[in-house]
């Protein structure tokens, strides 16, 4: 029977070294000491002896054995050697009582190196348990700032409160995500009946998601879908759930799960899709049935700028429609999103539209039970399949007032003050920015938030003596107060010179318009991604309104620039740029990718000020920036702090 195990894994062994041989990969284990000559430690912890999960070990400390074993811990050697006899003794000695003699590790950045007992590793390895018991001795690197490192740290701080070593993750943040949603706490340690509960759920969990395949996902681990999947079903109930209602679950959000770990996982649509041809738009809108159109919004409309702009444009949907649709918006918090989400799904409604971000989980979890109804969020830089997102380049309309303000300003500083560091908010910070130097090379934009506890940016630019500021975008219905758009100020009077606007009606008409064309099937991929809409000015549904107060050649550079970015032939983020600290991040002749622009995290080199971390807003901004907002968890990006 050893013989037939041994044969069998050396089989398993042979097949991973052809398969890694034949990619160019190394076909053996990896060796720790020759991983730490290109590495430096801080230090070493002996953290005792304990059960770790067999799939970390991943290879031995020295090179000496290396060779026996392919890269999955199979024996590489022939039968008849004194290798293969001891192995195939600890084959039977873990069939007649099992493997209990611990063996001997490193753990180096959250991966076990095998002192002693490789063999023993292997042929629980080769019986698919999953855990081993072992004395480990933990190195830890130095600390950096590479992705990888940082994700390690946080682990430590998890482990030092929990003792959980079975857990891995890909993405920054998901250690203290798993501690708040877990216990609402990340800083008490977890009890022992905490660390049973989450065990057992979590095999659970495991035993579904490999079921699914998710073990061939690439990318994603299972950490990573565990903690999505608790994002859409609260752990107090999750915890309850056997293995085949997790997985029925799963089933559901298994589009989701399979974009967890892409790197080019979103489509962007960066214009409306070609408009058919007329005679067959009239025929499409004839036969349609009539739509039922939901708004859903996190406040009255009246108390929200951004809120009251979705509503217009709901209002202008109805007024160009008429009878071919019916609208109706609803106003719900998050905690009652689901809920609400799901009436407006069972009453009928074919397309809900929810405007903030902060309604994407609910948005998401009503999706996967509704696939006929179609839900899209308002949010910028979100992978969902089954929830599509919709955003505008307001950063295009913002390059073209920061022209305004270097045009106009008369000693080179010009106030900024931005709402939440979210992705979107500072590529328009710095669209106005770069517009105020490409008219005046001195200018420099002082930054301020509104979303920080000691935000005051009357004091900063009165000591600045900054009379040219841009501030919110959006009115609010019952504010008569003067401070949005560009201003300026003068004698204590203040002037409205510009406004970057965004046209809701147009990018909801288009939207409603293509899909009676029938232009959402259309617009599936058939790989697994998520779809996007990010128009601007080229699509109508931003622009710039101008004052009187603007002399004409301003204006009239302003529309030049208008129109070249609108027929594609200039971009804002093009040519050479370099940020704070002076990085290039554009080259002389290169233009910046949607991507680099919705995900920017750093400020060009005319801006002073900084990005805020997450301990430095106010509570009511916290929400929705740990849902979207840019790199919060790092030190400031390199300006100096003003506030």
């Amino acid at each position: 029977m050893a013989y037939e195990d041994y044969i069998k894994a050396q089989k398993m062994g042979l097949k991973a070294y052809k398969m890694n041989t034949a990619r160019g990969q190394y076909p053996y284990l990896p060796v720790l000491d020759e991983i730490l000559t290109l590495a430096e430690t801080e230090c070493e912890v002996n953290l005792g002896v304990m059960n770790i999960p067999l799939g970390q070990v991943i290879g031995t400390s020295t090179a000496g054995r290396t060779r026996a074993f392919a890269s999955n811990f199979m024996p590489l050697l022939d039968y008849g050697t004194e290798f293969s006899a001891k192995w195939s003794h600890l084959v039977d000695a873990q069939i007649e009582e099992g493997i209990h003699d611990a063996i001997k590790v490193y753990e180096y950045m959250n991966r076990y190196y095998v002192v002693e007992g490789n063999k023993r590793t292997s042929v629980l390895k080769y019986f698919d348990s999953p855990t081993i018991a072992a004395e480990v001795i933990r190195k830890v690197p130095k600390r950096t700032e590479d992705l990888e490192n940082r994700i390690y740290y946080e682990f430590m701080d998890f482990y030092r409160l929990t003792k959980i070593n079975y857990v891995q993750f890909t993405k920054l943040g998901s250690f203290p995500k798993l501690l708040q949603t877990v216990t609402g706490d990340t800083e008490t340690p977890w009890s022992e009946d905490q660390c049973m509960d989450f065990s057992s759920f979590h095999t659970a969990f495991y035993k579904a998601f490999k079921e699914k395949g998710g073990n061939q996902l690439k990318d994603t681990t299972c950490g990573d879908a565990l903690i999505f999947y608790l994002s859409l079903y609260p752990y107090d109930k999750a915890k309850e759930m056997n293995s085949a209602a997790i997985k029925e679950n799963l089933d559901k959000i298994w589009p989701e799960i399979l974009l967890l770990g892409g790197q080019d996982t979103v489509e962007l649509h960066m214009n409306p899709s070609e408009e058919k041809s007329r005679v067959n738009s009239v025929i499409n809108r004839i036969i349609s049935t009539k739509k039922k159109v939901a708004f859903v919004y996190d406040r009255e409309p009246a108390k929200s700028g951004w809120i009251y702009g979705h509503e217009l444009g709901r209002l202008h949907l109805q007024e160009v429609f008429g009878e071919e649709i019916e609208t109706k918006s609803y106003i719900t918090d998050s905690e009652h999103a689901e809920e609400v989400l799901e009436y407006i799904c069972n009453d009928g409604n074919d397309i809900i539209f929810t405007v903030t971000p902060q309604l994407i989980k609910a948005s998401l979890k009503v999706a996967t039970d509704h696939p006929n109804v179609k839900i899209l969020n308002c949010a910028l830089n979100s992978s969902h399949n089954t929830v599509r997102t919709y955003y505008t380049r307001m950063y295009e309309a913002k390059f073209l007032t920061g022209i305004i303000a270097g045009a106009l300003c008369e000693n080179d500083k010009i106030g900024y003050i931005a709402d939440y560091p979210i992705y979107g908010v500072v590529a328009n910070i710095n669209a106005f920015a770069l517009g105020a130097k490409m008219v005046n090379p001195r200018a420099e934009i002082y930054l301020t938030w509104s979303s920080t506890k000691q935000s005051d940016a009357g004091a900063l630019f009165w000591d600045e003596q900054i009379n040219y500021i841009s501030a919110q975008d959006m009115i609010t219905p019952t504010d008569d107060a003067k401070q949005f758009g560009l201003y300026t100020i003068h004698g204590g009077e203040k002037t409205n010179l510009a406004m970057s606007i965004y046209h809701w009606g147009a990018f909801y008409e288009e939207l409603i318009s293509s899909i009676m064309r029938g232009s959402w099937k259309a617009e599936e991929s058939t790989e697994s991604k998520a779809i996007n809409y990010w128009w601007g000015l080229s699509a109508g549904v931003i622009d710039v309104i101008c004052s009187k107060n603007i002399p004409a050649a301003t204006i009239k550079l302003v529309n030049l620039l208008k129109n070249s970015i609108s027929a594609g032939v200039f971009h804002p983020f093009s040519g050479l740029l370099t940020d704070q600290k002076g990085n290039v991040r554009c080259g002389e002749f290169d233009i910046l990718t949607p991507e680099q622009i919705m995900t920017m995290d750093w400020l060009v080199d005319n801006v002073v000020g900084t990005i805020p971390v997450i301990d430095e807003l106010k509570d009511k901004a916290k929400p929705i920036v740990e849902l979207r907002g840019v790199d919060t968890t790092s030190p400031d990006k390199g300006g100096t702090s003003l506030l």
